[in-house]
């Protein structure tokens, strides 16, 4: 199960066994304030936004979140419960692992209702797969199962990074930890690479750019921005995209 949980105040105790006893393993990645917790003769943890903790469900645990949020993952004890045992696992959710898991999360949360059953259960056994990531602080990113995961991972930094002039697919495999090879077969079943991604992208917001200056833009700045080599090369890559020069877009629009 993935759940989003928002707590204005909570304090108590959970125990949260299945209905046959059988323990479940519990993982909060907290995106708001800090989510305590402890467990008898355990020093409390106090568990931070952007940082995860990791529990076997059986032994009690005590509790306390006031107007904190967190994503919260309920899995199988089976797979994953002989790695934990009776620890509280926490760590940071800015860590590679973390951040394909967290994509893989985002991206089976988006699709779950889509997927097969087939689908579905390629999704929960990849989703296993990341989680022992994390607890093993590797993942096998050759695995045909985690390049959709990967290929969001590599997404969502080039989104955050398109006005970096650093920006390219080697930089992307070294912030994700895996060799520019990798990287590309990841993007394979997209029909596009991760160069021509992150020019998309570029071209995509250079646009939105134009809209707010429409009818005198100033392209060689924004060339620069959203780092083009110069205004040529910006107009000759938006000319083969929209059918238009930048100037030419910019004054048609109303």
């Amino acid at each position: 199960m993935i759940a989003d949980v928002r707590s204005e105040s909570l304090a108590g105790t959970n125990e949260a066994l299945t209905a046959d006893g059988d323990s479940q393993v519990l993982m909060h990645v907290v995106r708001r304030n800090v989510w305590r917790f402890a467990r008898q003769r355990h020093t409390e943890l106090a568990v931070p936004v952007n940082h995860f903790m990791l529990q076997r469900s059986g032994p009690p645990t005590t509790e306390i979140a006031k107007d904190t949020a967190a994503t919260v993952l309920i899995l199988p004890s089976a797979d994953l419960g002989h790695q934990i045992k009776d620890r509280l696992v926490v760590g940071s959710a800015g860590s590679v692992e973390m951040r394909l898991l967290l994509a893989h999360v985002h991206l089976l949360d988006e699709s779950a209702a889509q997927l097969s059953p087939a689908g579905l259960q390629a999704g929960h056994e990849a989703l296993i797969a990341l989680v022992k990531g994390v607890l093993n602080r590797q993942t096998d990113t050759d695995e045909p199962l985690l390049r959709p995961t990967l290929t969001r991972a590599a997404k969502l930094l080039a989104d955050s990074r398109l006005a970096d002039p650093d920006l390219s697919p080697a930089m992307l495999a070294r912030e994700l930890h895996v060799s520019v090879r990798t990287l590309h077969r990841a993007f394979a079943s997209e029909e596009q690479t991760a160069a021509q991604y992150i020019r998309r992208r570029r071209l995509e917001r250079a646009r939105l750019d134009l809209l707010a200056s429409a009818g005198r833009p100033n392209v060689t700045e924004i060339a620069a921005h959203w780092c083009f080599a110069d205004a040529s090369h910006f107009t000759r890559a938006f000319k083969s995209r929209y059918g238009q020069t930048p100037t030419e877009f910019a004054r048609a629009q109303p």
